[in-house]
This record gives C-alpha cells, sequence and structure tokens, in this order.
C-alpha cells in the first residue's frame, strides 16, 4: 500500500505515515467497498435529509487533463515527464462528523494493492469516519483516443469547429506530445495533417514530440516526425538534444535515424556533456564509431575538463578506451582538477584499464592540483572497489597491490620525492598493509619525511609514515617499517608518546627495541622532565618499562622550588597564557593536577628504585603526607639511600641500560639479575 497523503481543509497538504493505514492494506477492492458502503448506510441512517452531502461535479475541460509517467533516469538529467497532480484537499462529498460537526475532518487518500485509489476520513483523534473510492478524473476525449490508438475516432474529433489541438494541459502538452509519448505515428500524422505548424511546439520544460519519443524509444513516431520536417537539434531546459537522449538510451537505430537527418552531434548538454561522452559511459562502440563518422570530436571537454577518454577511463570501459585511442585521443589529457585518465583508473580500481593505459605509454609521472601521482591514488584508495573476483582478487588489498605492482616500474622515484609524500605515507594512512609491504620491498624510503606544506595540514606536524602507523595502532605495519630501517626519533612530536598515550604496551616496545628516544621532550611545550614519563603515569608498568630502558627519573625530583613553598598552580588556560614566555613544567606541577594527583604515591615509588639520594620538594612531600599508606613511601626516600641501590645504579650507570638487558646471557648468578631488573622482592632471602 503506498503511502497516504493527508489534507486539511483550508490548510497544506501534510504527510501521513505508512503504517497509519495498515488496517487496509489486506483488504481488497471489494471488502474496501464493502467496508465504504456499510460506513455510508451508517451515516445516512444516523443522518437527516437536510444535512446530505452533495457531490461537486468534475472539471472536464483539456487543461486539467493529468497524465502519470514514469521516472525517468537522473543522469545527466531526469527525462522530463508531467505526472499526476496530487488529489484534492478534500473531496467534493466528505461525510459529516455527527459527534463534532464544529471538529474539521483529516482526509488522507492511499492506494491499495490492487492500485485502487482511496479515500479515508478520520478525526483529529484518529477515530475513523468513512473509507470511499476516489472520484475519477474525467479523461480528455482526445488522449483517451490517443491511449488506444483509435485514430478513426481521434479524426473525428479533432475535424469539429470547436476543437483546438495547441491547447495545451498544465504542464504544456498538447494532444501531438502525447501522442509521441504513447508510440502512436498514426495519431501523429492525423494530427499534423490539421495543425502541421505545431511539430517543433516545446512543453513547459522545452520538449519537443520528437525528444518524448526518443526518450520513450518509440521509433516508428522519430522517423515520422523526422519525415514530417521535426527539429533534431531542439533541446529540452537541461540542453538535451534528442541524439544526447538516443545514445543514453543506447538505441543505435535512432541514433542512425537522426543523424542521417542532419542532427548536429557536437552540441553539448547544460554540463557541457557530449552525445559522444554517453556514448563512452556506456560503452557503446557502434554508436561511438556512428557519431565519430560524422565528425564528433574526439577531445571535447565538458564543463570539469572531462574528455571522453576520461570517463572511459573513471567508469572502467576497456572497448570505448581502445576505441579512442584509435582515433586520436589524447591519453595523457586532464580534467579541471589535473586528474589523467590513468588517475582515475587507478582511483577506481580498474585493473584492466590502468594495464592497458600504461601498456599505451600513459604517463604515470603526471601529478593533478594536488600533487599527487596515480601511485598515491592507488596506494590511497585502490581497493574501494567491490568487483574484486572479476580480477581473480580474494581479499580487497589484492586489488591495491595489482594495480600498484603494475605502476611502480613506470614511476620515478625521484617525481615522487618531488611531491612531498611517499605512497608508504598514503599506505600506512589508510592501513593498506599488503600495499604497505609491496612498497618497502620495492624501494621506498620508509624514512621519506612529509614536505613542509604538506606537514602543516596536520596539527600535530607529523612527518614519516611510522607516524601514520603508530597513530593508527597498526603492529604490523608498525612493526614493516621499524625492521625496514624506520628511524622512530624523526617526528616533531614522537610516535613513542603516541603508543604512550594510547597505552598500547606492545607499540612501545616495538618503538624501543628500535631505538626510540625514551628522554624525548616536546619542543612547543618545556618540561623539566621527559615527556614520555608526562604520558605514562597511569600505566605504571609502561612507566617501569621505560625506566629499565634508561629513562631519566631523577629529573622528576630536581624542583626549582625545594623545600620552600611552592606557588599556585596554574590550572586555567588564560593562566598558563599570561606568561611572557615559556617556563619548563616541573614534575611536582604535573602530578598534582586532577588527573595524576591519586597517582601520586605509586609513581614516586617506581621512579625511586632509580634514583640515589634524593630530596622531595615540598609538593611531592605533602602528596606523601595525604595518604597514610604512603607513609613507607616517604621514609624510602629518607636519605641516604641503601648501598645496594646506589651500587645497582652504579653498574647500569657503567655497563649501559642496553647491555644490562642482555646480562642474562652472560653467567652470573640469577639473584644479581633480578636485583640489577628491579626484581629484589621475588628474591627468597
Amino acid at each position: 500500500m503506498a503511502a497516504a497523503s493527508v489534507s486539511l481543509p483550508g490548510s497544506m497538504d501534510p504527510s501521513l505515515g505508512f503504517d497509519d493505514y495498515s488496517l487496509y492494506s489486506n483488504l481488497s477492492d471489494d471488502e474496501l467497498m464493502q467496508l465504504a458502503i456499510e460506513r455510508s448506510l451508517a451515516d445516512s441512517q444516523s443522518s437527516t435529509s437536510g444535512t446530505e452531502n452533495t457531490k461537486t461535479p468534475m472539471p472536464t475541460s483539456r487543461p486539467a487533463q493529468a497524465i502519470t509517467r514514469p521516472t525517468q533516469p537522473s543522469h545527466p538529467a531526469a527525462q522530463q515527464q508531467p505526472v499526476r497532480p496530487p488529489p484534492e484537499p478534500c473531496p467534493a462529498n466528505p461525510p459529516r462528523d455527527m459527534d463534532n460537526q464544529q471538529s474539521p475532518l483529516i482526509a488522507s487518500h492511499f492506494t491499495t494493492g490492487n492500485g485502487k485509489r482511496m479515500v479515508a476520513y478520520r478525526r483529529y483523534d484518529g477515530t475513523l469516519i468513512e473509507v470511499k473510492p476516489e472520484a475519477e478524473l474525467e479523461e480528455d476525449p482526445i488522449v483517451k483516443a490517443i491511449q488506444d490508438g483509435d485514430v478513426g475516432h481521434l479524426r473525428q474529433i479533432i475535424k469539429k469547429p470547436d476543437c483546438n489541438v495547441l491547447i495545451p494541459n498544465q504542464y504544456g502538452w498538447i494532444p501531438l506530445h502525447e501522442a509521441a509519448y504513447y508510440g502512436q505515428d498514426q495519431c501523429i500524422k492525423a494530427l499534423l495533417r490539421v495543425q502541421p505548424g505545431m511539430i517543433n511546439k516545446r512543453t513547459l520544460k522545452d520538449s519537443t514530440a520528437l525528444l518524448l519519443a526518443v526518450s520513450r524509444e518509440k521509433t516508428d513516431c522519430v522517423q515520422c516526425l523526422l519525415e514530417k520536417g521535426a527539429d533534431p537539434d531542439i533541446a529540452n531546459k537541461d540542453k538535451e538534444t534528442p541524439l544526447y537522449k538516443a545514445c543514453e538510451k543506447e538505441n543505435s537505430t535512432i541514433v542512425a535515424m537522426l543523424l542521417n537527418h542532419g542532427a548536429g552531434v557536437n552540441k553539448s548538454c547544460i554540463q557541457g556533456w557530449t552525445a559522444l561522452h554517453e556514448a563512452v559511459c556506456r560503452n557503446n562502440v557502434e554508436i561511438c564509431e556512428m557519431l565519430v563518422k560524422v565528425g564528433a570530436k574526439i577531445n571535447t571537454p565538458n564543463m570539469y575538463g572531462i574528455t571522453p577518454i576520461f570517463v572511459a577511463a573513471q567508469s572502467g570501459k576497456v572497448d570505448a578506451l581502445r576505441f579512442l585511442l584509435k582515433n586520436g585521443a589524447d591519453i595523457n589529457s586532464q580534467a579541471a582538477d589535473g586528474a589523467t585518465a590513468l588517475y582515475e583508473a587507478c582511483k577506481n580500481g580498474h585493473i584492466d584499464v590502468v594495464q592497458f593505459l600504461l601498456s599505451q605509454n600513459a604517463d604515470a609521472n603526471k601529478p593533478g592540483k594536488t600533487g599527487l601521482l596515480p601511485i598515491h591514488i592507488a596506494s590511497q584508495r585502490g581497493n574501494d572497489s567491490n568487483d574484486l573476483l572479476t580480477y581473480g582478487c580474494t581479499r580487497k588489498s589484492d586489488k591495491a597491490v595489482k594495480i600498484v605492482s603494475l605502476l611502480i616500474p613506470s614511476t620515478s622515484k625521484a617525481r615522487v620525492r618531488r611531491t612531498g609524500i611517499s605512497p608508504l605515507h598514503l599506505a600506512a594512512e589508510r592501513n593498506r598493509d599488503d600495499v604497505l609491504e609491496l612498497l618497502i620491498e620495492s624501494g621506498f624510503d620508509v624514512n621519506a619525511m612529509l614536505s613542509e606544506e604538506r606537514s602543516m595540514l596536520y596539527e600535530d606536524r607529523r612527518s614519516t609514515a611510522l607516524y601514520f602507523a603508530v597513530i593508527n595502532n597498526n603492529i604490523d605495519a608498525t612493526t614493516m617499517l621499524l625492521e625496514a630501517g624506520a628511524n622512530p626519533n624523526l617526528d616533531t612530536f614522537s610516535p613513542l608518546l603516541v603508543a604512550l598515550r594510547q597505552g598500547c604496551m606492545s607499540t612501545v616496545t616495538l618503538l624501543v627495541e628500535h631505538g626510540a628516544n625514551v628522554n624525548v621532550y616536546i619542543p612547543t611545550h618545556p618540561t623539566a622532565f621527559p615527556a614520555t614519563v608526562m604520558f605514562c603515569m597511569k600505566y605504571l608498568s609502561m612507566l617501569k618499562y621505560l625506566m629499565d630502558n634508561g629513562c631519566d627519573a631523577l629529573s622528576c625530583f630536581n624542583c626549582v622550588y625545594g623545600s620552600n613553598p611552592h606557588p599556585p598552580l596554574k590550572t586555567r588556560r588564560t593562566d598558563r597564557d599570561d606568561t611572557s614566555q615559556k617556563t619548563c613544567v616541573q614534575f611536582c606541577e604535573v602530578i598534582s593536577t586532577d588527573a595524576y594527583s591519586r597517582w601520586a604515591g605509586p609513581i614516586i615509588d617506581v621512579l625511586l628504585d632509580y634514583v640515589g639520594d634524593v630530596k622531595l620538594c615540598a609538593r611531592l612531600t605533602e602528596h606523601l603526607d595525604s595518604y597514610p599508606d604512603w607513609e613507607n613511601i616517604k621514609e624510602k626516600a629518607t636519605p641516604p639511600r641503601p648501598l645496594m641501590q646506589l651500587c645497582r645504579l652504579k653498574i647500569h650507570q657503567l655497563v649501559g641500560f642496553n647491555r644490562v638487558k642482555k646480562i642474562k646471557k652472560l653467567p652470573v648468578p640469577g639473584r644479581l639479575i633480578r636485583f640489577l631488573n628491579h626484581e629484589e622482592r621475588s628474591i627468597d632471602i
């Protein structure tokens, strides 16, 4: 059952939902009629004769005639056709609301499953009053004769002195348009015999009878109209000519008729799209040949600079592409955005088109206005298509790998460097692991940096492909890049800080094992201690891991205020912005913020294991005094530190943290190994 429309007397027609009329969706037309009759009889018995409804006659003049038309495709523009006008706001004989005659009724229209249009009357509270069939519009006899193909009856009507076949309906349609639409060529001949000058008359959307006949693929009507002198170049409001429509319908017979009658082959629609564009888009080589033979221009661009060869590559039409190149199309022509046919084929994942274009020496090193090459767009977006099995691909990324592998031999690495971005960046950014692996194996620089202009597009000023992999938490991509020699210390904001902020121990371990600086700072936010400590305060296991690998714990206890009173914390942004120059943030200030203060004791406890004699500042002492269970931590910091702790620090200092990690391979007692690794609590004393 179709969605119903609701109309209120004296107001606009609001929309009523589908579910409101589900009660009637399973009823047949006869059952609905019976229900309507019963309701009418019930109302008639309870009403007086003076209040009976009267019917209002429906208009019978031709201008009110309306015809239902099927929906047409929307590209490049929807075909103009009139549709049935909406039902009248209130039918001629609505029932009376006996309970409340002052309350207006809601008249709602719907269609049954058998296509019969009905109207239901309800009160505002939803109470059903009556259901009855809609009053049918009186059909124009001329239109009826045309629809039925009754030429004899049509001739009798149009011969009458008072009959004017030039009077249009509300959509600007005259009988000639109706005959062309319904494919009644004999009716066309009869109408033109009476009024031959109307052959090129247009509707309100500037469609001629010829254009309507072509759009409906009524071949006999097209032939008849052309023979009677119809102009084949009159376009509608979207500047679509009959030839354009014929190419859109892929009707080679009608295309031939139009060309034989002198149709302009290079006329373009409102978007600059020609008949050849349309034929190429549909991969119809037969029509393409017909158009080119009569003078269609191969390299005509539309309003976006898109030529037919670009259309063929974009839509994956290899046959049309081969035909265009054979007839002199420019393989390296660029659209308004600088994209080439090869670029678009890579973007849309058409492997066969990419392969064919490269075999015809398409330039793989011609960038678009964004500066990206075809290999960039293939690395980034080459696996978004769903037609994988067409090319024997079992996974989405297989398709991107195939295209990238085709492009690598034809792509200049020097040209890639000049673009300021590597395909490795894009593959890592989009988690294209298979593409990333292929690019690494092909020798692309894993330490390639984004140009300053491209780096500034990101708030964190990222520069390396490794950064993209880490921020995506892609451990496989991170592993591939690090094992291929990626330097984890090239970015302004270290990838290690990103991994710490994400709390990913696997990524942190990978980065540290491959030489990430555990004492990295943030240049734009100076601190008196390593930024790595600040980013892992909530993850004590990570903090301990960093300390085991040489993170500077001593700097956390070097407070400029010492035992003296500390200034108030600057917690508001305005407070932080008041200073004329940047000052280093102290560890005690960070740990006193709401985010970390509840972790102060355990954090200080871990740090104390990696320092010698230190003196806690007033603020750290205040934290440890605030919680009774932290009293032992405060005692742990009281000098002098145990000799064993000082010896452990000295061994680490002399041997080095990296060598201490490898001490397990040496013939030394296990107790010593555990002690050096701060695991003395597990020693059985």
